[in-house]
C-alpha cells in the first residue's frame, strides 16, 4: 500500500523539465494570441504597478493583455508607435457637471452641464465623476438620459439634496436632505455612485452636513465637500470630515470660505492637520475655484493636491480652466514632476473614489489609456481671476483609448497611412 501511494505521488509530481515545458507553452500561447492594438515604444507610467519606463502595451477584447518590453507586432491588428510619448492610464476627472438636459440655465437636467463625450477624450479623460448634480430623486433620470448614452464612463457623487443642483430654494430644504433615501439610492446603483456630495447651503444648521455624513457612513462612501457653505468655517468643515473624505476648490480665494493660505502667505495649520488626518484635497478649478495666489505658495510649501478635478461646466471651459490637461500643465510648470502630475490624474483619483479597478494598466484591467505628449514652447496659463503664469511645457492628448477602442486620435497615429 505504501509503495502504491509513493508511485501515485511520483506520477503527479511535476519535474523541472515538465515545468519548463508548461512555462514555454504559456509564453508561446501569449505571444501567439491575436490582439487588437499594440502600443509600442512609449514611456509607460503605471504607478499602481510601479512601472515608469519604456514599455509596450497590448490590448485584446477591451482589456490590457500585456505590458512588457518589445512585444512582437506579428499578431497585432493595429500598431501605434508611441515613441517620445507617455502612456498613462486613462485620466479620471472627479469634479464635473454632466447631467445635461433641456432646462435653461440649470445644472440638474439642464444646459449649464456639459455632455461628457464632447470634452473628455480630447483631454485624455476616460472617466468623469459628476459632482452632485443629481440627488436621490433624479439620479435614475441622470442615468438613463446621460450615463447610459455616453461612451465616457460616468460615475457620480450623489447630492444629499434630493433634486440635486436646481439652483433654487429646494437646495436649502432640509426635508429634501434624506440620509436614508440617499443611502438606498447609492445601494441600488452601487456600481455608479461613488460618494455623497454637499455644497450649496447658506443656513447655519449642521443638519445637511450630518445627513450627508450619515449617508456616506451607511454605504462606506466618501463625502465630497464643495465650497458653497458660507455659514460653515473651513476649520469646522475639516474638523467634521473623516479620513478619505474629499474637499474641493482647494485653492480658491473668495468670501464663501477661508482660503488655505493666509495673508502672510502661509498654509493654515488647520489645513495641514487635516491633510495629515487623511482628508483629500481636490483642485476643483471651475470658473472661480483656482487662484495662483493660493496654489503657488501652497505648492512651494509642499501642500499639493491629491487630484485634478476640473469643475467642468458651461461657465468654466472657455475661461482659465479649459480642460484637465491644461490644469495639469499649470502644476507641471509650477514645478511638479511629471510623474507626480500623472499620478494625480489617474491612480490617485481612482483610489479616492474607491475604484481601484480603474487608473491602472494591470493585466486584465479595462483598457482605458491616455497617450500624451509634452509640447515644448512658450505657453500661458490662466487662473480663475485672469492672472497668468508663463510656462515652457504643455500636456496634450495624442491618443485616448476607452475600453480597448480608439476614442480620440489627434494626429492619426493609430490610422493607416493614405497612399
Amino acid at each position: 500500500m505504501k509503495n502504491r501511494i509513493q508511485r501515485f505521488k511520483s506520477f503527479f509530481k511535476i519535474s523541472p523539465i515538465m515545468l519548463a515545458s508548461i512555462f514555454f507553452f504559456v509564453v508561446v500561447q501569449t505571444q501567439a494570441q491575436e490582439f487588437d492594438i499594440l502600443i509600442k515604444n512609449g514611456h509607460v507610467f503605471d504607478p499602481k504597478n510601479n512601472i515608469d519606463s519604456i514599455m509596450d502595451v497590448s490590448i485584446a477584447d477591451g482589456k490590457i493583455l500585456q505590458v512588457a518590453p518589445d512585444i512582437s507586432a506579428e499578431n497585432a491588428k493595429k500598431v501605434v508607435d508611441a515613441t517620445g510619448l507617455y502612456v498613462s492610464p486613462g485620466l479620471i476627472d472627479i469634479h464635473t457637471h454632466v447631467f445635461v438636459g433641456s432646462k435653461s440655465d440649470k445644472f440638474a437636467d439642464g444646459n449649464n452641464s456639459l455632455s461628457p463625450d464632447d470634452f473628455s477624450f480630447k483631454a485624455g479623460i476616460t472617466t468623469v465623476v459628476d459632482a452632485g448634480t443629481s440627488g436621490w430623486r433624479n439620479f435614475p433620470l441622470f442615468k438613463s438620459q446621460v450615463i447610459d448614452e455616453s461612451k465616457t464612463r460616468i460615475l457620480a457623487f450623489l447630492n444629499i439634496v434630493g433634486t440635486g443642483m436646481t439652483g433654487d430654494d429646494g437646495q436649502h430644504n432640509l426635508d429634501e436632505m434624506d440620509a436614508v433615501k440617499t443611502a438606498e439610492m447609492i445601494q441600488e446603483y452601487a456600481d455608479y455612485i461613488v460618494g455623497v456630495k454637499i455644497g450649496h447651503f447658506d443656513g447655519e444648521s449642521w443638519t445637511p452636513f450630518d445627513r450627508a455624513l450619515e449617508a456616506g457612513s451607511k454605504t462606506n462612501r466618501p463625502l465630497f465637500v464643495e465650497c458653497h457653505l458660507p455659514q460653515y468655517t473651513l476649520e469646522d468643515q475639516l474638523d467634521r470630515m473623516r479620513p478619505g473624505d474629499i474637499i474641493t476648490h482647494s485653492f480658491e480665494n473668495i468670501k464663501e470660505r477661508a482660503p488655505v493660505v493666509d495673508k502672510q502667505g502661509q498654509v493654515l495649520q488647520v489645513v495641514l492637520a487635516a491633510k495629515e488626518k487623511g482628508i483629500l484635497f481636490d483642485v476643483g478649478h471651475g470658473g472661480s475655484g483656482f487662484w495662483f495666489n493660493q496654489a503657488v505658495p501652497a505648492f512651494e510649501q509642499n501642500f499639493w493636491p491629491n487630484s485634478f478635478g476640473t469643475d467642468m461646466h458651461k461657465f468654466s471651459v472657455n475661461r482659465g480652466m479649459k480642460d484637465m490637461l491644461n490644469l495639469m500643465s499649470k502644476f507641471l510648470n509650477m514645478g511638479m514632476p511629471l510623474k507626480e502630475v500623472l499620478l494625480r490624474g489617474s491612480w490617485n483619483p481612482a483610489k479616492s473614489i474607491k475604484r481601484e479597478d480603474l487608473g491602472n494598466l494591470s493585466v486584465g484591467a479595462v483598457a482605458d489609456i491616455a497617450v500624451l505628449s509634452v509640447k515644448k514652447g512658450k505657453f500661458g496659463f490662466v487662473d480663475a481671476r485672469d492672472n497668468r503664469i508663463d510656462g515652457d511645457r504643455k500636456l496634450e492628448a495624442e491618443l485616448t483609448i476607452r475600453a480597448g477602442k480608439v476614442a480620440w486620435d489627434l494626429n492619426g497615429i493609430s490610422a493607416k497611412k493614405f497612399e
